[in-house]
């Protein structure tokens, strides 16, 4: 479909109040089209609907040296494509000290969820003085705000010296490097403070073609319009994990896709999987795979193939990088993929949601996007040099911090599956709990457990009662006031250690405790350790003077299983809203047990 016959379709849905056929097409649309020129139309639609859509709310702040008003739209496009509202503020230009350092200016009264500070080179002054004065700033921004600050780094410039400035240690472009370094550095210091890597980004791009001297000297504008897509995607990967925008899986084909060629058709030795063009482009897909690995993502196959030739493929040919064992649930069948997508993500325990689903043929990808609207469909390239590129620059892979728990996920799921083993031995649930022979752990936030506990709140979408996103400054402010708990939960069994898998925050006032936020990860969803925390919550609430224990219970999209926990747990529902339903308990006409079951450390 032409450019004008989608605009004029996707006018006629919302003049019909097809709401959410015209979000998807726009979504569709701009994956295949990120430009500034398209940005407006879709940012403008985006803006009609926004009151009949469920979007992720988000207030993103820029501070600037620089014209950055053109990247704005498409920004809010990409966000809008991507199910997140984005309320921007722009602050004044070249005044982003000022505002950092005035605790009562706009910068703050805009209440930012996140901040850019966007610093080029050029206007960065005395660099003798310049990573004293970053660190006086992220000093300052931390004091008066516990927002996400994503620091730009400086662009390595064009040495005035030339080749010579290469041979000295102290030339030109080694000095903004080592500034850089030492942003990275500075960065670690505060909690919730992210860089971002201009410089690579314009590398990345080509440093003679990333600005456009004229708009630099006629309206201050540093990148040229044909990489303001590029400036606005490498916020998306920032936008993305700070919201909780993410895949927690990646189902993968695997003809043309893991290797190129048709199994079945070409053989173990006619497929293409080598170091050498074209199998070093399926190489390149399977590096990529195991780097996400790396970050706590699930890998999985969803193919359409005989299973006994797929496998020998995977377990025997040489070229494989990926191995058996590197996938945590496998679907090789003739049926439906957007069926088999649903039985991976009931296996895994995780919303179809979090599965990003990764396929060579364009009639697939667009019979899972119609038919499980949920799941994440990647829009891969046709030439297949260019997968690896794509699937590094999808936003929902990334990371800005990386837990135990992350690197320690494949070894979870192969302990997950030893469980299911022996529950289909047991005779009752009761017998597998004691089988399990769990324990658990539950202490209040430490800086050991901080990261951990914000990333929960973060991407915690199941059982989320409130689904309230915290981050670690966030987190370690409530710790800090009276009044406040905020509890961690480590669960152990016979097969493994689960780590920090549960979180509960809790607020007092009067006779009244309020649980603020009560979460669980989807891999110990109904063994009970639910029950445990809670139990632990009220204890804790009775012992501080509570005589009532009250908790919301907010719906999403995603958070259904958790829907009865209160009333399963004996509170009576006491308000609803349209936005949710308070419950409470009586502490002193009731208890809530630790199941018999579990062990506490």
């Amino acid at each position: 479909m032409q450019e004008p016959d989608i605009r004029n379709t996707i006018d006629g849905m919302i003049a019909s109040g097809d709401a959410s056929g015209a979000a998807r097409m726009l979504g569709e649309a701009w994956e295949r089209q990120p430009s500034a020129a398209f940005a407006g139309f879709v940012a403008s639609r985006f803006d009609k609907l926004r009151p009949h859509l469920s979007l992720r709310p988000y207030r993103w702040a820029v501070l600037r040296s620089f014209t950055v008003e053109p990247v704005l739209p498409v920004f809010k496009a990409a966000a809008y494509a991507r199910g997140i509202a984005v309320d921007l503020h722009t602050g004044e230009f070249n005044a982003y000290a000022q505002e950092i350092l005035d605790p009562e200016g706009e910068l703050y009264r805009f209440r930012p969820d996140a901040v850019v500070l966007a610093v080029q080179t050029r206007d960065a002054g005395d660099r003798g003085t310049l990573l004293a004065r970053f660190g006086d700033w992220m000093a300052a921004f931390r004091r008066h705000c516990s927002a996400a600050l994503i620091v730009h780094s400086l662009e390595v410039p064009e040495p005035a010296s030339g080749i010579l400035d290469g041979q000295r240690e102290d030339g030109e472009a080694e000095a903004v490097r080592a500034i850089n370094r030492g942003l990275v550095a500075l960065a670690r210091e505060y909690r919730g403070v992210y860089v971002l890597d201009y410089d690579a980004l314009v590398a990345r791009h080509g440093r003679e073609t990333w600005g456009d001297e004229r708009k630099w000297l006629t309206v201050r504008l540093p990148v040229a319009s044909a990489n303001l897509a590029h400036l606005a995607a490498e916020w998306m990967r920032f936008l993305h994990p700070l919201t909780g925008k993410l895949a927690k899986c990646i189902a993968v084909d695997l003809d043309n896709t893991l290797w190129g060629g048709v199994i079945g058709e070409d053989g173990m030795t006619g497929i293409k999987l080598s170091q050498e063009f074209p199998g070093a482009a399926f190489q390149a897909v399977q590096r990529a795979l195991l780097d996400f690995a790396k970050r706590g993502i699930l890998l999985a196959v969803a193919s359409k193939n005989n299973p006994a030739d797929a496998m020998e493929a995977l377990t025997s040919h040489p070229g494989m990088l990926l191995q058996p064992r590197d996938f945590a649930a496998v679907r090789i069948n003739w049926n439906d993929k957007a069926q088999s997508l649903r039985e991976i993500a009931a296996e895994l325990n995780i919303g179809l949601d979090s599965i990003a689903f990764v396929d060579d043929n364009p009639v697939e990808r667009r019979h899972v996007r119609d038919s499980a609207p949920e799941a994440i469909v990647i829009e891969l390239p046709e030439d297949p040099m260019r997968y690896a590129r794509c699937l590094r620059d999808c936003p929902y892979f990334e990371r800005l911090t990386l837990s135990e728990e992350d690197r320690k996920r494949g070894e979870y799921y192969a302990a997950q599956r030893e469980r299911a083993e022996l529950e289909s031995r047991v005779a009752s649930k009761e017998d597998f709990y004691r089988s399990l022979e769990q324990v658990v752990e539950i202490a209040p936030v430490t800086p050991a457990t901080l990261e951990r506990v914000a990333q929960l709140t973060q991407k915690t979408n199941q059982f989320n009662l409130t689904t309230r996103r915290y981050t670690e400054q966030q987190i370690s402010d409530m710790a800090a006031c009276p009044g406040w708990r905020v509890w961690s939960l480590r669960v152990m069994d016979r097969y493994a250690d689960n780590g920090l898998v549960g979180v509960a925050i809790t607020r007092s006032e009067g006779g009244a405790c309020e649980i603020d936020t009560f979460l669980m990860s989807c891999r110990v969803i109904g063994r009970t350790v639910e029950t445990a925390l809670l139990a632990r919550v009220a204890e804790d609430a009775r012992e501080r003077g509570a005589t009532r224990l009250e908790g919301w219970f907010l719906p999403t999209k995603k958070n259904a299983p958790a829907q009865d926990f209160y009333r399963d747990h004996g509170f009576r529902e006491c308000r609803s809203t349209p936005e949710g339903t308070l419950f409470a308990f009586d502490l002193t006409q009731g208890n809530i047990a630790m199941p018999e079951w579990i062990r506490t450390a």
